[in-house]
């Protein structure tokens, strides 16, 4: 599976110049499917501010990289900021300050609470500042528009996944959402209740942390040894990561078969593997593109959708080759980017 990774990095790595070329691009536009065109560049170089939650692994760099990109196709300045962790809603915070001290147009805002900025976001909206929702979910009055996948929805393909798999035997599942109250563990535990009531799935919970994988193969540790017996986990891409190498390990005793209910690198290799299920896909680069190009609009009083969302996309072994990796990664040799919006 590194093999076929390392393979479709490359194919990203030796045509940089198309990467601007992602439209138009099959998504949904307020809940009705359309092929989304951005513009073709901005009338000016807005300041537009990104914060993120972290820096961690491929999707936030993902996303950091489709904010760039797009940010240079429109010929706009961009800084991009993220906090060190879901644990660190002051830093995200402080780093919405600094980026008004350097007079932002507009914000792009992958918030590590859902409700956590309402306070900021008020003053913003208050003085005619665009705000755009981006994949984590914000739940706060003055967001001008979302660019962002519900996670109701990506825990849904993921249950469908396992209801398929398991042929509606009665089966036991290991939940690893992820940290609490981040917005979109919030919507996918909303919808893993809905999804399994009156079903023959019985949940059992991990409890909450930090996407770190210390964190997270602590938590599965201790759901594992609390619930050997388990059929299935479900989790967040680093606890899944790490609960397919440990239930796969020579002599493990665990039986339980793995599903992430969002993809990143690492799970794509698991799923090549055959260690990981599957996993859906909301293809973050595209939404950091959209976002981008919402706040733009904004500025410019352009027409502007409330909320744009790319298409979800289960990923398994079957499927795994043709699935376009630029929605979801960085080219190969692109790391995390960290940038101040210029003075």
């Amino acid at each position: 599976m590194r093999t076929l990774c390392a393979l479709l990095l490359s194919c990203l790595s030796v045509a940089p110049g198309l990467a601007a070329e992602w439209y138009p691009q099959q998504v949904e536009v307020d809940g009705r499917e359309a092929s989304y065109r951005p513009l073709e560049k901005a009338s000016k170089p807005w300041r537009i501010c990104a914060l993120l939650p972290h820096g961690m692994d491929r999707y936030w760099w993902g996303v950091a990289w489709g904010l760039h990109e797009e940010a240079q196709r429109q010929g706009v300045q961009l800084g991009v900021y993220e906090a060190g962790g879901y644990q660190y809603p002051d830093m995200q915070r402080a780093q919405l300050t600094r980026c008004g001290q350097l007079a932002a147009d507009a914000y792009v805002i992958a918030a590590i609470k859902a409700k956590g900025l309402c306070d900021e976001i008020a003053l913003l909206k208050r003085d005619k500042v665009p705000v755009i929702d981006l994949v984590n979910g914000i739940d706060c009055p003055g967001v001008t528009a979302r660019s962002r996948v519900d996670f109701a929805g990506m825990v849904q393909a993921a249950i469908g996944y396992i209801r398929n798999h398991s042929k509606g035997r009665p089966v036991r599942v290991g939940w690893v959402p992820g940290p609490k109250g981040a917005g979109w563990v919030e919507a996918a535990e909303r919808s893993l209740a809905e999804v399994t009531a009156g079903t023959h799935m019985t949940l059992i919970s991990a409890g909450y942390g930090p996407v770190d994988r210390s964190t997270q193969a602590v938590l599965v540790r201790q759901l594992l040894a609390r619930e050997p017996q388990l059929d299935y986990i479900l989790g967040n891409a680093e606890a899944a990561a790490f609960a397919a190498q440990l239930v796969r390990a020579r002599g493990s005793r665990y039986k339980a078969q793995v599903v992430s209910f969002y993809a990143t690198e690492r799970v794509l290799e698991a799923i090549g593997d055959g260690t990981i299920l599957a996993a859906p896909t909301d293809s973050p680069v595209i939404q950091a593109r959209v976002a981008v190009d919402l706040a733009v609009r904004a500025l410019e009083g352009k027409r502007l959708a409330t909320l744009v969302s790319p298409k979800i996309e289960v990923i398994d072994r079957e499927n795994l080759k043709d699935f376009d990796v630029s929605h979801l990664m960085p080219p190969s040799g692109h790391w995390m980017i960290r940038q101040e919006l210029p003075e």
